[in-house]
């Protein structure tokens, strides 16, 4: 596990750069830099709003006494994409806008639905 941690921060930054690089140098670092800082105000705002979105819902699930189980999902995603979209890059940018889309954010769900049930004994299920 510690591994494929390490992997990850440090082939994600290298494929980061690469891109910036091969992007920048097609259509020039000040139209890079617009588009960097575009998808980081655009994700800023969109992270608010699907935030507020879920905040609400679980306030919800908790007053009807429910267990707000896909809304601690749907929150950890968004703080994820948050934290993604606001890390200057491309690749970045792909994923934390996957995960802020409601439709690609409940795919992303089921498949982290399986590999948490993968590792624990009991499986997952709705309540």
């Amino acid at each position: 596990m510690l591994a494929k941690l390490f992997a990850i921060f440090l082939i994600v930054p290298l494929i980061e750069l690469a891109l910036l690089l091969t992007i920048g140098a097609q259509i020039g670092i000040w139209a890079t830099l617009a588009i960097i800082i575009s998808t980081a105000m655009l994700g800023a705002s969109l992270t608010r709003r699907e935030g507020l979105k879920t905040w609400l819902r679980f306030q919800e699930k908790l007053t009807t006494g429910a267990l707000p189980n896909e809304e601690l999902l749907d929150g950890l995603m968004i703080l994820v994409a948050g934290a993604v979209l606001l890390t200057p890059g491309f690749l970045t940018d792909v994923v934390g806008f996957i995960l802020l889309i409601p439709g690609s954010r409940r795919v992303v769900k089921g498949w982290v639905r399986q590999r948490f049930s993968q590792h624990i004994d009991t499986p997952f299920r709705e309540l």
